[in-house]
């Protein structure tokens, strides 16, 4: 029989309405999160969703981005995801406060630059913060309890079992921690004990086999949901981890801004001398997002044929720097077979050049040049 998720109910005149329990809980948009707070809302658990932007999200920013991206389906999971559970999602940025996640990870990076375990510290961290102050202000209308859609031994960082002690105790959220997909492999939480939940219709999946998972959405009806395990952060990436450290060594520190880990994203990124790079469109779309950094960087584009817009991270030293810069970006242009090719240099200042150079040829651009 499910666990109710009130008080028991007094027989006498004058009863106590019953309470029922709630949880935040963390929706990143996958079948992960989505089946969690499903188990939870069979129980008759009040669930809304949290969802943290950090700037790193994978999810919509290419596909609006590349033009030819632009058929596919697009749609924010997260909100998606709510909408289908019926569920309120808390979207927060927290882009700034994610920095020292990014930059000063205490259980260190996984393959590339994903601070994985760290990040679920934190994320569960706010979380519970969210939970803490919802019940200090709002009393019994706050919330109980945070879930997530973790499986203990799903990825290699972040869900082990050694590893889950870890975020509970780290984040502060104690046994108000709660992973309906694995909980039966783990020790009894607050929610279980109370019998807010009833701990024998929670899962206890296991590994990177997802067949239970989606097994599980068909028993509920789920349908059209994000690829399983299809990665949501651009940090698990090589080449855009590549183009962040690049850019770390270029500028001889580990910082960043919102517009830097944007602009890691679109086009190649090429780097002929440490001084500078060229971040060069590959299609309009991509052409289109970098038209709007014109304002703060150096740009080139070819006038004479179709072409790129190539942005200068950096500075040019002088003509022949200009020159050389213009040849490159020609390269990558419908003139590149020709003997010339008039490119525009313009700087952020607004003043204005042109340039007529020859294309580079294939083997000028050598593979060390590119960053990602």
């Amino acid at each position: 029989m499910t666990a109710q998720a009130v008080q028991p109910q007094q027989a006498e005149q004058g009863a106590e309405q019953p309470v029922q329990r709630r949880a935040i809980a963390l929706v990143s948009g996958g079948l992960d999160s989505m089946l969690a707070v499903k188990v939870m809302q069979e129980q008759g658990i009040h669930v809304e969703g949290v969802n943290f932007f950090t700037g790193f999200c994978v999810e919509g920013h290419t596909q609006a981005i590349r033009k030819k991206d632009q058929d596919k389906h697009k749609r924010n999971d997260a909100l998606w995801v709510a909408e289908v559970l019926g569920i309120k999602l808390h979207i927060v940025d927290i882009s700034e406060e994610y920095k020292d996640v990014v930059l000063n990870p205490k259980y260190g990076y996984g393959a590339n630059l994903n601070p994985c375990l760290d990040c679920k510290i934190f994320m569960v961290n706010q979380a519970n913060l969210m939970v803490n102050k919802a019940r200090e202000f709002a009393g019994e209308k706050g919330f109980d309890f945070v879930i997530t859609g973790e499986v203990v031994g799903q990825r290699p960082k972040s869900q082990r079992s050694e590893t889950m002690p870890i975020v509970s105790s780290e984040s502060g959220a104690d046994d108000r921690l709660l992973r309906p997909l694995c909980a039966r492999n783990l020790p009894e939480t607050l929610p279980e004990r109370e019998g807010w939940v009833n701990r024998d219709e929670l899962h206890a999946f296991s590994g990177r086999n997802r067949k239970p998972q989606m097994e599980l959405a068909r028993k509920y009806g789920l349908e059209d949901y994000a690829q399983p395990s299809g990665g949501c952060c651009f940090l698990t990436d090589e080449s855009y981890s590549r183009k962040l450290q690049d850019l770390w060594q270029a500028r001889d520190s580990r910082d960043y801004e919102m517009d830097d880990i944007m602009l890691l994203k679109v086009g190649r990124h090429i780097r002929p001398r440490p001084h500078f790079k060229l971040i060069v469109s590959r299609e309009e779309g991509e052409n289109n997002f970098l038209e709007g950094y014109k304002y703060r960087f150096t740009s080139l584009v070819t006038t004479s044929c179709p072409g790129p817009l190539a942005l200068i991270d950096g500075d040019l030293a002088d003509e022949e720097e200009e020159q050389f810069a213009a040849s490159l970006v020609a390269r990558y242009s419908k003139g590149r077979m020709d003997d010339q090719v008039t490119v525009e240099l313009q700087r952020a200042g607004g003043v204005s050049k042109v340039l007529n150079v020859a294309p580079m040829g294939p083997r000028d651009i050598p593979d060390e040049w590119h960053v990602g």
